[in-house]
């Protein structure tokens, strides 16, 4: 029974290594492609905005944050369009209407709004941004404990990436979500390695090409 536990406590120390070495190794290649200015930011063609949860017909204060800083690009002229990317797997959780109402009712040119309708994680957003919607630059937006394992995936899967902070104000829950980052983060490292296809992909939608914003959305 002795020797099963050492064992045990020699795996867990040897996991923990191993998953606080990955951490460092995805932050020490990203770390210096976040930005918190939008000044300082580079401009690019494209915003990536990631979803984050509704509360009835309107975003979660995360998901709210990052609509902003993703208008803010863009009417600071930081980029030109907007691919918003979520989870509308259901009438009751329809991200995706959400998001885009959210543009259009700010002030986004609707055909610069472009829509993933499958973006079920972050893997899966940054596999079909590329694979999809053809981009090979972007900006990321989202908030900062999520910018390392997005800009790592979107280097890794080629899109030049670099990410912009939509971090305003105080969030619930963000000590959890930070911690269970780092789990996040050695998943996509495993992700990344084996080349994990999405569970949805379909017809492509080229960036450069006309939006797939619906016109009867806007109402």
């Amino acid at each position: 029974m002795k020797k099963h536990f050492k064992k045990l406590i020699y795996l867990s120390i040897f996991g923990l290594i191993v998953l606080f070495s990955v951490n460092f190794y995805v932050k020490s290649e990203t770390d210096a492609l976040i930005y918190t200015s939008e000044n300082d930011v580079p401009k690019n063609n494209v915003g990536i905005v990631f979803g984050a949860g509704i509360i009835g017909d309107k975003p979660s204060k995360y998901l709210r944050d990052r609509l902003d800083a993703g208008i803010l690009l863009y009417k600071s002229k930081k980029i030109n369009k907007i691919l918003l990317s979520g989870d509308n797997g259901s009438d009751a959780h329809d991200e995706l209407t959400v998001m885009k109402k959210y543009c259009f009712e700010n002030g986004v040119d609707t055909t610069k709004i472009y829509i993933d309708y499958a973006g079920f994680d972050t893997y899966s957003t940054i596999y079909r941004a590329k694979n999809i919607f053809k981009i090979d630059k972007a900006i990321l937006v989202t908030q900062e404990y999520h910018l390392n394992r997005a800009i790592y995936i979107g280097n890794k899967l080629g899109i030049k990436s670099v990410g912009f902070s939509a971090n305003v104000g105080e969030y619930r829950n963000y000590n959890y979500v930070c911690f269970r980052e780092y789990f996040s983060i050695f998943k996509s490292a495993i992700d990344v390695a084996r080349n994990r296809k999405p569970h949805f992909l379909g017809s492509e939608i080229n960036i450069n090409g006309v939006s797939n914003y619906s016109k009867d959305d806007k109402r």
